[in-house]
């Protein structure tokens, strides 16, 4: 017999405590419909990004499954201009394992759907420029497909970092000063 030290135990609270332990790790929901399934995060800080645009892109059925358990590296990818064509370069979508032998090769160029202005206007100002494509972010739209946000940038020095690095670390100062004289 429990003694009247102890609090009664809520079943519930612990049937919710064993799901949330087995779930995979989803892929964030947006407000506006997204499921962010990965973020380039390095991006923003080594490129200063000028313009950003909307693609389509070109999976096959194991990396569609893939993505949608939130598996995915962006880190190193890059988007490249061949043939008239944009292609994402060196992203990482890990084999998907219950695929078994239909699986894909987890580095392969992926085929990037754009309208054949956007690629006139929006690539091909990468390679006049001396800029770089970089994915941003990769998620799934409201009907489900996956897109890439892709961003034209100009890489940043290192004193451009560390400028940049002041300026948030000023303006979390401001808003903290802000907060204690309320």
């Amino acid at each position: 017999m429990r003694s009247s030290f102890f609090a009664p135990r809520n079943p519930h609270r612990e049937d919710r405590l064993s799901k949330n332990k087995s779930r995979k790790k989803a892929p964030k929901q947006e407000d506006d419909g997204r499921k962010i399934v990965a973020r380039n995060r390095r991006a923003r800080h080594e490129y200063e990004i000028l313009e950003t645009l909307e693609c389509g892109l070109m999976l096959v059925g194991s990396e569609v499954k893939s993505l949608r358990t939130g598996k995915l590296s962006l880190d190193e990818a890059y988007g490249r201009v061949k043939n008239g064509e944009v292609w994402l370069i060196g992203s990482d979508i890990p084999e998907y394992v219950e695929a078994n032998r239909f699986n894909h090769d987890p580095r392969r160029p992926r085929k990037l759907l754009m309208h054949r202005r956007e690629v006139n206007k929006f690539a091909n100002r990468a390679l006049q420029d001396g800029l770089t494509l970089i994915p941003l972010s990769l998620y799934f739209n409201r009907e489900g497909r996956a897109k890439v946000l892709m961003g034209i940038g100009r890489g940043r020095k290192l004193h451009d970092k560390r400028e940049n690095l002041k300026a948030k670390e000023a303006r979390r100062e401001i808003d903290r000063a802000a907060r204690r004289g309320r």
